[in-house]
């Protein structure tokens, strides 16, 4: 018998100073069971960190995942289908990331293990004509103090200021800083 996916619930209040995006926002997270929390908590921020400020361009939703390789942890789909925005997650191959800038108007990656640098700098060289893509790490130990805020019901206030994510839950607070290794192009 195959294990079912746990269903994790977050209300996240965010207020993006940055981005000049505040709202609401409660999400049905499907947790597969070969996810740990600390990738689970990571799709959330990710979310938090690129939810649009309107859906007129569509809404940003979790997909598959796990459950479907052709797919990112995250995307926002236009009313057409067409891919705006692909999130990844981790290391993605070199491959992956191109497929992914030939089917969307941007692409994000989002890394969070202490190895995320050694990872780009193997791949950085090849990947020198995605003018869509953005690469971010955010430092290991932050990610680790995120995944230890998993609750199955979870109260996200997220303020989001120069860069640092600020999340506080019932369980307790964390501030995030995401380094930048490889910005768009406008």
């Amino acid at each position: 018998m195959a294990l079912k996916a746990t269903i994790h619930k977050a209300q996240l209040n965010i207020s993006d100073m940055d981005r000049h995006v505040y709202g609401e926002h409660n999400l049905t997270v499907a947790r597969h069971p070969s996810e740990t929390d600390e990738r689970m908590m990571m799709r959330i921020l990710a979310y938090a960190l690129n939810v649009p400020a309107d859906d007129l361009r569509g809404r940003l939703e979790f997909s598959k995942g796990l459950s479907d390789v052709d797919e990112p942890p995250l995307w926002q789909l236009d009313l057409t289908g067409e891919v705006v925005h692909w999130i990844e997650l981790g290391q993605p191959d070199e491959r992956r990331l191109r497929q992914a800038h030939g089917r969307a108007d941007r692409v994000t990656v989002i890394g969070y293990a202490s190895s995320t640098p050694v990872w780009w700098a193997g791949i950085q060289n090849k990947l020198q004509r995605t003018p869509k893509l953005a690469i971010w790490q955010v430092p290991a130990d932050q990610s680790q103090a995120l995944a230890a805020l998993a609750e199955r019901g979870m109260q996200w206030q997220i303020s989001i200021q120069d860069g640092t994510a600020y999340v506080t839950t019932d369980k307790g607070a964390v501030e995030i800083t995401p380094q930048l290794l490889k910005e768009r192009e406008e």
